[in-house]
């Protein structure tokens, strides 16, 4: 049993090693005897593992050397061919399906407790009656506080079979006693639909952060019920979209344009070609539309954005776009883990490919392309937008239009200096506005109890008082000594918003921030302006 057990790393390297090299090589319609033929570059590969696990001096994982020899496969090939190792698979998966099963709450691991943020709307917790401020102290009997708890421990005792129960113990700040809850754990939904609310009488506004398996269903939910209450024009906000499936982003251009019109094509390194379509399904053929992009939105928003502006469809409004026209498959590698690898290139309905350069793969120049665009003015300046003649393409209206890196909008509205800025900018990565205000809210939340939402949005004030503490907050966390005098309008918009979001719901801290954002506002006007708007 020992020498069976010893070649076992052996294998499982040899078969990783082998998948990722047939990877680069692989055409979905050969037979597996095609696919697996001998080939003297793999052998080579499985030798150079054989010869490190049995000969070298140390002894070595050899789990580990295949990580590294895929991801130093993968390096070569561009910048969105990954590897997923198994231990982050499965939350990536959960990510893309767009729900995961479990209690239904956001928390905080706040001094080596579990704090109720907020349980999410509708779901097994908020039913049970579990509240904001709450701290989880045992699930089942285990101990989930200490300083040595994990995310991931939390999440294994909250997690788990649909169906299934689990009994909490919390501890309630307010009433200062114990309390015991049993709760059926449920489909959890992971937003795509960050927001939906009605911006004026006729202009919905709708913000999504990704495109998941779930996504194209809340769209539609949200833009059905923001047309029952009035909305015949739409402003759809993809900016920091990263994307995800393409398929859902073919689904959402469907929405808006007519019958048969291309949406975008791809092509694999064969020159095989397929063509996606709209069909008659779209619900807003006839709608006003905005779609909001900047330099952070990628892949599928862009196939969105391209499909409408290739097919003189509504009014693309913000900044260039990141320049992803890859496409990915994901593919198993036979031990839990897997790998995202370039299939294909897609073109948008005029033909251009919007994907930027790159060499070499993963290459540092790629992902600094957002300060290249600082230091060249483009973020503030639509003429410092570098495009290149050659790439010229022309739409059905004879509008000019670009391919070779990103989207460019139609309506150029620059960065707003003001609240994208470094400073701001690293104080919400670090969750700084999210802490704090918890902390403010754990002080005495029966002070909010009679504020109603439309109140809060539109009356409530931050006061002097609390921009100082935050501001003694944040340098006490940071160990730094900085003041808040040149942001400070921003800062309080920022803390109402969070406020906000954890009293409320994710629509009030976006009406909160809409109400000041300068891509917002000028949609606001051209929506006012149109149809006497000419691009």
């Amino acid at each position: 049993m020992a020498t069976k057990n010893k070649y076992i790393p052996l294998i499982i390297g040899t078969a990783i090693a082998a998948g990722v090299a047939i990877g680069g090589k692989l055409n979905f319609t050969d037979t597996s005897d095609n696919l697996f033929t001998t080939n003297s570059k793999k052998d080579k590969l499985n030798r150079l593992i054989d010869y490190i696990d049995y000969e070298y001096v140390d002894e070595v994982n050899t789990d580990s050397i295949v990580d590294v020899t895929v991801n130093g496969i993968l390096d070569n090939l561009d910048p969105h061919s990954t590897y997923i190792p198994k231990e982050d698979l499965q939350r990536i998966t959960e990510n893309m399906k767009g729900d995961f099963v479990g209690i239904g709450i956001n928390y905080y691991p706040y001094k080596d407790t579990i704090a109720v943020i907020k349980p999410t709307e509708g779901g097994p917790s908020e039913r049970a009656g579990i509240m904001g401020g709450d701290r989880i102290l045992m699930a089942d009997g285990d101990t989930i506080y200490g300083k040595n708890i994990t995310n991931d421990f939390v999440s294994k005792r909250l997690k788990g079979d649909k169906n299934t129960k689990v009994n909490l113990t919390v501890y309630r700040k307010s009433e200062d006693k114990l309390l015991e809850f049993e709760i059926k754990r449920k489909d959890i939904p992971i937003k795509s639909v960050e927001a939906a609310y009605m911006l004026t009488d006729e202009l919905g506004y709708i913000k999504m952060n990704r495109f998941a398996e779930s996504s194209f269903k809340e769209f539609k939910l949200a833009l059905e019920e923001l047309q029952d209450q009035g909305a015949v024009k739409l402003a759809l906000d993809l900016r920091d979209n990263p994307g995800g499936f393409l398929g859902i982003a073919e689904q959402i251009a469907d929405e808006f344009l007519e019958d048969d019109k291309l949406i975008l094509f791809t092509r694999d390194k064969k020159g095989k070609e397929e063509r996606t379509y709209a069909t008659g399904r779209g619900d807003f053929e006839d709608g006003e539309l905005y779609i909001l992009i900047n330099e952070n939105s990628a892949s599928a928003s862009e196939v969105i954005a391209g499909a409408l502006q290739d097919n003189d469809k509504g009014i693309i409004i913000g900044r260039r776009s990141y320049g992803k026209g890859l496409v990915q498959r994901e593919m198993a590698l036979g031990d839990g883990s897997a790998v995202r690898l370039t299939v294909s290139r897609y073109y948008t309905p005029t033909g251009r490919s919007i994907q930027r350069p790159y060499t070499n793969g993963n290459s540092s120049s790629y992902y600094s392309d957002y300060y290249k665009r600082l230091r060249t003015g483009e973020l503030a300046d639509e003429d410092s937008i570098e495009v290149d003649d050659s790439l010229k393409f022309t739409t059905p209206k004879g509008k000019v239009v670009y391919g070779g890196g990103g989207i460019i909008p139609d309506v150029f509205v620059p960065v707003d200096r003001a609240f994208d800025n470094e400073t701001i900018n690293y104080l919400r990565r670090r969750g700084h506005f999210g802490y704090f205000v918890f902390e403010e809210l754990d002080k005495d939340r029966s002070a909010y109890d009679h504020i109603t939402k439309y109140d809060f949005i539109n009356n409530f004030e931050v006061s002097d008082d609390i921009v100082v503490r935050f501001q003694d907050y944040v340098n006490r966390k940071e160990g730094t000594n900085i003041t808040f005098v040149a942001y400070n309008d921003e800062i309080r918009r920022l803390i109402k918003a969070t406020l906000a979001r954890q009293l409320f719901d994710d629509n009030a801290f976006m009406e909160i921030l809409n109400a000041e954002d300068v891509m917002v506002q000028e949609v606001i006007l051209l929506s006012a302006e149109y149809p006497n708007f000419k691009q």
